[in-house]
């Protein structure tokens, strides 16, 4: 039996040798000139950061932190009535993998935001406000686990590089004492911005509540007041206590002399969205019948609601509606723990959305990210025109792993959100441009991949980048390919081992050099009785740690592709965080990933082609990326 490749991606001979004729990637030429510059370069980057950053919590290993981490783990967060905090995919807390401080020190990221310590949830309230971005997020100071939660805060003057503020709200009001939970904000005509959220009384009643900044003149807003009329709203008749939470962003009525908001709640096992008017956002109405409700979902919570253009790349403000506009409904689904929405028109005289195609409505079609993403929100940026998404990502790990490291959870890179006119039924989701302010050098490579190839791209460091790549497909080859993968579905696949004839392919990233652990990002082509083809758009966590107390599994959908487009892939690598955009943005995959031995200076980036039938022309620029600033803002 031959010998497996050292290339081979799963460690047996699935993958061919390389032709004899390859040639290898073709690099930037701009990158041989500057190799000195580059290390001078590098060891600046380390002195600022050494200076600059605030360094995470001392990691401690020892017997009596293990000791302290091997039951079964708690559940969190629904006891409370809100959705489950703990992944109990990882069956306990034993930690039964020799995890050590460079391990566990490496997942830390270094362009995503988090705050120095603890846990962190949702995102709340973003804003623009004199100058400055204002994020909110759900915050526990005592611990790297769920519970106490405060709204942490943080601002910015570009969405990369941030300042840590005093918490902004704290729970200390017999409303909110149990939770400052999730909420939006509002800015009015005359500049006043008003702030909902949703507090848990001390009778574990889930109720709307009222904050407002203490001074509008300060660019920082940090100083909050909650408004003496609290509670401002408690669930009606027929929703449960539990089950009322997280005010929408409000948009005016068609009157334009009040402001509506929408919160999400559940009848039975029937997802609901209610409609509430006010005229000083402290008395309201529930309007008659629901926004929508979508039969076997179960509860609604974030509920997002805003429009978009048909015709232009601009965001647009939440109120805006009428020619042009489409509606995008957006809800969290407490019952399997993913962001699902769909677009359609709204009427705001009859209060009802109704989505283009039933088919992909609310919690049964489209979803914003098909791996770890939850309980996002957008907000109008007034500033550039844009609408920018924010997205909780969470663990996937042992939470003993996280009590050890002392902190948990990160947020999304920040997400422009646009409607797709080639399709007609996607959201294009793309980074924020002002991430690219940190791409450092360069690699490039043009390269044609035979069947069952893998070929290493050369990169001094792996843990941080920003990857852009294009696959051609043998055209010759797809027509002749005869019926396979039909109903081909990336989460029962068994991964990127697993060949067809017109796939997978992609690029694996967060790979060692033996590829005993590996991430591959990756399409695979399935081709019906009907002759036509269906694309899919998959990430297989299934090797991409050798620990076995960390989940690992293989994400993905289906994925448009135009007629004319070729197969394209961004990947934003962050240590344990890989974001991958396929067809500029209409379909992405968050995945959290915990390697033992692709870190640091051992990390690689490989090019892969295990079809079995068709050869795919490849074209790759891959940046290594900088960290961001990331500190507390010297009040």
């Amino acid at each position: 039996m031959a010998t497996a490749s050292p290339y081979d991606v799963e460690g047996a001979a699935s993958y061919l040798p390389l032709p004899s004729s390859f040639h290898p990637p073709r690099h930037s030429k701009k990158l041989l000139p500057t190799i000195l510059l580059s290390s001078f370069l590098l060891i600046s980057l380390i002195l600022l950061l050494s200076t600059n950053q605030t360094p995470p919590s001392q990691i401690k290993l020892n017997d009596a932190a293990a000791a302290d981490h091997t039951a079964p783990p708690l559940s969190r967060g629904v006891s409370k009535g809100v959705s489950e905090k703990v992944f109990r995919q990882v069956s306990s807390n034993a930690l039964t993998f020799p995890w050590n401080n460079i391990m566990l020190s490496w997942q830390r990221t270094a362009f995503h935001f988090q705050p120095e310590q603890n846990w962190m949830n949702d995102p709340n309230g973003p804003l623009f406000h004199k100058g400055w971005y204002h994020l909110f997020y759900q915050y526990n100071q005592e611990s790297a686990v769920w519970g106490n939660i405060t709204w942490g805060h943080a601002v910015s003057k570009d969405l990369i590089h941030w300042f840590h503020l005093p918490y902004a709200m704290v729970p200390d009001q017999w409303y909110d004492v149990n939770g400052v939970w999730t909420g939006s904000a509002t800015i009015l005509p005359d500049g006043q911005i008003i702030m909902l959220y949703t507090g848990d009384t001390t009778d574990a009643v889930q109720v709307q509540c009222l904050a407002y900044p203490a001074n509008l003149s300060d660019p920082l807003l940090i100083d909050w007041v909650k408004s003496p009329s609290n509670p401002v709203l408690f669930p009606p008749p027929g929703i449960g206590s539990k089950d009322f939470r997280d005010p929408t962003t409000a948009w005016l009525s068609p009157g334009g002399d009040k402001w509506r908001i929408t919160i999400g709640s559940k009848v039975n096992k029937t997802g609901i969205s209610m409609v509430y008017e006010t005229s000083d956002f402290i008395k309201y109405d529930l309007l008659d019948g629901y926004l929508h409700q979508v039969v076997g979902t179960g509860m609604w919570e974030c509920i997002d609601f805003y429009p978009v253009s048909l015709t232009d790349s601009n965001g647009l403000d939440t109120s805006v509606n009428g020619a042009g506009v489409k509606h995008v409904m957006k809800a969290s689904m407490d019952d399997d723990r993913h962001d699902y929405y769909a677009i359609g028109t709204y009427d705001p005289i009859g209060n009802k959305w109704t989505p283009d195609n039933p088919e992909l409505d609310v919690g049964i079609g489209l979803r914003y990210d098909y791996g770890i993403f939850y309980a996002s929100k957008t907000f109008y940026d007034h500033d550039k025109q844009r609408r920018i998404l924010w997205g909780w990502i969470s663990e996937s790990d042992a939470e003993g792993l996280d009590l050890i490291k002392g902190w948990a959870c990160v947020q999304s890179i920040p997400r422009t959100v646009v409607y797709d006119q080639k399709t007609g039924t996607d959201l294009l989701q793309w980074p924020v441009e002002e991430l690219e302010s940190l791409r450092g050098d360069s690699v490039e490579a043009d390269v044609k991949l035979g069947p069952g190839s893998i070929v290493p791209v050369a990169i001094d460091s792996a843990s941080q980048l920003d990857v852009e790549v294009s696959f051609e497909l043998d055209q010759g080859a797809v027509e002749a390919a005869p019926e396979a993968g039909a109903g081909y579905d990336c989460t029962t696949s068994g991964g990127a081992a697993n060949r067809g004839v017109l796939g997978p392919f992609g690029i694996l990233v967060l790979a060692d050099d033996n590829l005993t652990e590996s991430t591959p990002i990756y399409f695979y082509v399935a081709k019906g009785p009907n002759g036509k083809t269906e694309s899919h758009f998959c990430a297989d966590e299934l090797r991409s740690s050798q620990a076995p107390d960390v989940v690992k599994t293989v994400y993905g959908s289906s994925v448009p592709v135009v007629d004319g487009e070729k197969f394209t892939i961004r990947s934003l690598v962050d240590h344990s965080i890989v974001e991958s955009f396929a067809q500029g943005g209409r379909r992405v995959i968050t995945s959290r990933v915990y390697p033992t031995k692709a870190i640091n200076g051992a990390a690689r980036v490989f090019l892969f082609n295990n079809a079995t039938g068709a050869s795919v022309t490849v074209s790759l620029k891959m940046w290594t990326m900088g960290s961001a600033d990331i500190r507390q803002f010297p009040l």
